[in-house]
């Protein structure tokens, strides 16, 4: 019993699907109500005897057409072949039909299926009452106009309302697509800001350190002088140990964004800013690091080989960052150590090396305190994406002296053109520190490429009713032609029954005589003279009105024993 309980309970949703809301429920009624009745009407003036069961009939598959759109088009055209009751539901199936069955193989079947029964119930029906051609011809037409039509119309407002929902639903997701790429944008600009303090305050706040350093130990000093130039030197440790904490944060925040993306928005400024904070240089910014080093005191090497060759901003910027990070690492790791920095033009690339020794005291001695070297551990990884941005390399690591080398190989035609994404923030921009583009502040990133044109369904919708229209102008010209063609296969000509003489042969009699046509002549036996006992008649249309006639005009031809015996021009009454 539980499974015929199911499989009842399954039958029902589908073949009323809900939910059935209140609108649902009285549109739905009030539908079959009217279907109904109007199906009563038409049976009742036609005075089929078919009211009864028709009418209910209707306002049932009414319902159902919802949730069995094939089965109710099928229906509908079988019934309608039989009775006329049910040819307006027939456009309410066709417009379900259309708009609810997705599978083109079961729409295209449903509706060939409907078509074939439809004719076939006609042809049975009316057989002895109108020439099959004309039954199928009608049929025909009435089926493109009453089902095929309204089937296009539903399926391209069915196909309208998916495409609209479809473009609906992918706005909604290229808004939220927009929303996320803004804020990866921000994200990559935090993550460039990080590494552009990294860089520059770091190197700052560590030349600050060298110089404290350097005059804590200068002996022509007081005990105050000295005592404040080690509070400068705390200082500088603590706001350095601060700015690591800060740009961890900011880093940390920024890993949702693609670790390419966040590098390559880490290498952003462009060149021609001087090295203060904030700024970056290229190539000839160097020279001024060296500077600001030797000044604090530290022995600094610096040589140039090669002939010079032009170099891709994006490069020289990472050439710039590479030497700032490794005299801030020599500073904190090794102070006191001299350093020796390195360009070398090679024929494809350019060689940027640092060395120093070293450490000629133990690290973070300086006047009988202790110090504590901060580091943030982030600088050589942002130096080795910077590199692979622009298509170079990076070596760092100790050498046998206990010093240490930094070593790149920058290529002079780099990955500048990749979308700006070497040499300056993601997304076009100034590549000024703190600056977010302008697409991704306002959530909106730039577009790409157009997207690919959708056929409207309407093109295929109005080809399908064109040529509907067509075929069913094509029925209504066959059918006018037909008709005419029938009428004159069933008129007699008064000069031909003025020439047929009673007494010829009944073969030659047949062979001037019209084929005749049972649509318009069966209707002829009855009334009229009685025939002569024992023969057989042709009965046809006349041609002529004569005498004042009212109803048709009869021209009739009675044969027996091979001959003419009667011919006979009369009128039935109406």
């Amino acid at each position: 019993m539980d499974v015929i309980a199911r499989a009842w309970s399954k039958a029902v949703r589908t073949a009323l699907p809900g939910p059935w809301r209140l609108g649902l429920v009285l549109r739905e009624g009030i539908g079959a109500i009217l279907l109904g009745g109007l199906a009563l009407m038409i049976e009742v003036l036609s005075r089929s005897g078919l009211a009864v069961p028709v009418a209910p009939l209707v306002a049932v598959l009414f319902l159902l057409r919802r949730g069995l759109p094939a089965t109710v088009l099928v229906a509908t055209a079988a019934a309608s072949g039989w009775c006329g009751g049910p040819l307006p539901l027939l456009v309410c199936a066709g417009w379900s039909a259309g708009a609810r069955v997705t599978r083109v193989g079961v729409l295209a079947g449903s509706f060939t299926v409907g078509f074939v029964l439809i004719t076939a119930s006609s042809v049975v029906k009316d057989m002895d009452q109108a020439p099959v051609k004309l039954v199928v011809g009608l049929s025909l037409g009435g089926f493109l106009l009453l089902a095929v039509l309204p089937a296009l119309w539903g399926r391209y407002r069915a196909q309208r309302r998916a495409l609209m929902d479809a473009l609906s639903e992918r706005n909604e997701q290229l808004l939220r697509e927009r929303a996320m790429v803004a804020h990866q944008a921000r994200l990559r600009e935090r993550h460039r800001i990080a590494q552009d303090m990294h860089d520059s305050l770091g190197h700052q706040l560590a030349l600050i350190s060298v110089h404290s350093g350097a005059l804590e130990v200068d002996r022509t000093l007081s005990d105050r002088q000295r005592e404040a130039v080690g509070v400068l030197r705390l200082a500088a440790v603590a706001a350095m140990r601060e700015l690591r904490e800060v740009v961890g944060v900011l880093h940390d925040e920024s890993t949702a964004a693609p670790a390419v993306a966040g590098a390559a928005a880490g290498a952003g400024a462009g060149p021609g800013v001087g090295p203060g904070v904030g700024g970056a240089g290229g190539v000839d910014g160097i020279e001024q690091l060296v500077e600001s080093s030797r000044a604090a005191g530290t022995v600094v090497a610096f040589v140039r080989d090669g002939e010079r060759r032009p170099l891709a901003a994006s490069a020289g910027h990472a050439a710039y960052r590479i030497v700032q990070e490794a005299l801030t690492n020599a500073h904190k790791h090794a102070p006191g150590a001299p350093i020796n920095i390195a360009l070398r033009y090679e024929p494809d690339a350019l060689v940027v090396e640092v060395v120093n020794p070293g450490a000629p005291e133990p690290v973070g001695v300086r006047a009988g305190r202790a110090t504590t070297v901060v580091s943030g551990g982030q600088g050589l990884t942002g130096l080795r994406e910077r590199a692979r941005l622009v298509g170079g390399m990076v070596h760092a690591g100790p050498t046998p002296e206990a010093g240490f080398r930094l070593a790149a190989v920058l290529p002079y035609e780099g990955a500048e053109g990749a979308g700006g994404v070497a040499g300056g923030p993601v997304g076009g921009g100034t590549g000024a520190p703190g600056e977010v583009p302008d697409w991704a502040l306002d959530g909106v990133p730039p577009v790409e490429a157009a997207p690919p044109r959708r056929r409207s369904p309407a093109i295929g919708c109005a080809i399908g009713g064109a040529v509907v229209l067509l075929a069913v102008l094509g029925l209504v010209v066959w059918g006018v032609v037909a008709f005419i063609r029938a009428t004159d296969d069933s008129t007699v000509r008064r000069p031909l029954y003025d020439s047929v003489e009673v007494g010829t042969a009944e073969a030659d009699v047949r062979r001037m005589l019209p084929p005749g046509n049972s649509f318009f002549t069966k209707d002829l036996e009855r009334g009229g003279p009685t025939p002569p006992a024992d023969s057989s008649c042709r009965y046809f249309l006349s041609d002529t009105d004569g005498d004042g006639w009212e109803g048709d005009n009869v021209v009739r031809f009675c044969f027996k024993d091979g001959v003419l015996v009667e011919k006979k021009h009369y009128n039935v009454s109406p």
